[in-house]
């Protein structure tokens, strides 16, 4: 048993950080197997080592976080504990609270160490692969830097795209117009933004074009200046209307190309284009990938554990198959 006493510097603020009769610390407690007392500003965690660290790491990221005005609550509890398994230096730490993306409905922070790597990734580089399951909050936090630097005046044009309609894009069955048509497919976009921007806002910048939100066949011929380029379920593009994506980056812009392996939709026999995109240009310069898994995932809880169940499915699936290969 290891035991550690700090203090925190501002008694309001600590009053904050531990919650409505010590929820958060009781949340640590749970999540990091240690018992935490509080008098005061003065903090004590007992439990094993390696735990008691984290738990103390988790309370200086939450601290970090009232100190700047944000409300601390079971989401924010939990992202800390996350990513205090991840803090080796003091810098991991300040690496990981100073990452903060504006925007007119609220600030974003991440919620794990692979999402604070990933927003670091996008900041750094002109072309970035975000990898994983679902809810890990590749395309959110994607729109919410390219929301945060048209705020700020770095990009004039944010450009979202997907393959509608899984890969193939045959519209022609559905009812109503082209916008109509594919707009259930990009629901997801506009979620995001929604969430980042006044209703008024992101309508006026549709129509004045600042904001695009378009199938990806629409992107082909195009030469993409001064915009940041997302692409969603990268997974479910050909290495042919990949290629067609990537060729649109053009002077003072970024893209971000998202997707999940695990969840293609195309033919079989087809490759899929993010796959194939990866393997091509693994070798090229200012092109970055971060991979998420199940302990990435920020929707609803019960989320990771199914996201977490099918990759150890997968995982005996694949070990399975090369048995079978050796015998």
């Amino acid at each position: 048993m290891a035991e550690i006493c700090f203090e925190l510097f501002n008694n309001q603020l600590v009053q904050q950080l531990v919650g409505e009769a010590d929820s958060n610390l009781r949340l640590i407690e749970k999540m990091l197997n240690v018992e935490i007392l509080s008098f005061g500003n003065q903090i004590t965690v007992k439990g094993s080592a390696s735990d008691v660290e984290n738990a103390k790491t988790a309370i200086e990221i939450l601290y970090n976080k009232v100190s700047r005005g944000v409300d601390v609550g079971e989401q924010e509890v939990k992202a800390a504990v996350r990513m205090s398994g991840d803090v080796r230096t003091e810098d991991d730490k300040q690496n990981l609270t100073d990452i903060v993306l504006k925007t007119k409905k609220r600030y974003i922070y991440p919620r794990s160490a692979n999402q604070a790597k990933y927003i670091q990734e996008m900041m750094k580089n002109e072309l970035v692969f975000g990898l994983g399951p679902a809810g890990t909050g590749k395309t959110y936090l994607a729109v919410a830097l390219a929301v945060s630097m048209m705020l700020e005046g770095t990009i004039d044009k944010i450009i979202l795209s997907r393959p509608a309609v899984e890969a193939g894009e045959n519209l022609g069955f559905l009812p109503g117009d082209l916008k109509e048509k594919v707009d259930p497919y990009l629901r997801p976009l506009y979620d995001a933004l929604y969430e980042m921007l006044p209703a008024e806002q992101v309508d006026k910048k549709l129509a004045l074009g600042e904001i695009e939100i378009a199938p990806l066949a629409f992107m082909r011929g195009r030469t993409l200046a001064n915009s940041f380029i997302i692409l969603d379920e990268a997974q479910n593009t050909t290495p042919m209307q990949m290629k067609m994506f990537l060729t649109r980056l053009g002077e003072n812009s970024r893209m971000v190309v998202n997707g999940d392996l695990s969840q293609v939709d195309l033919p079989s026999g087809v490759i899929s284009g993010l796959r194939d995109a990866l393997s091509t240009l693994k070798h090229v310069d200012n092109i970055s990938s971060v991979t998420f898994s199940s302990e990435d995932v920020v929707r609803h809880g019960l989320v990771a554990k199914i996201v977490k169940a099918y990759e150890e499915k997968s995982k005996r699936t694949k070990e399975a198959a090369q048995y079978e290969n050796i015998i």
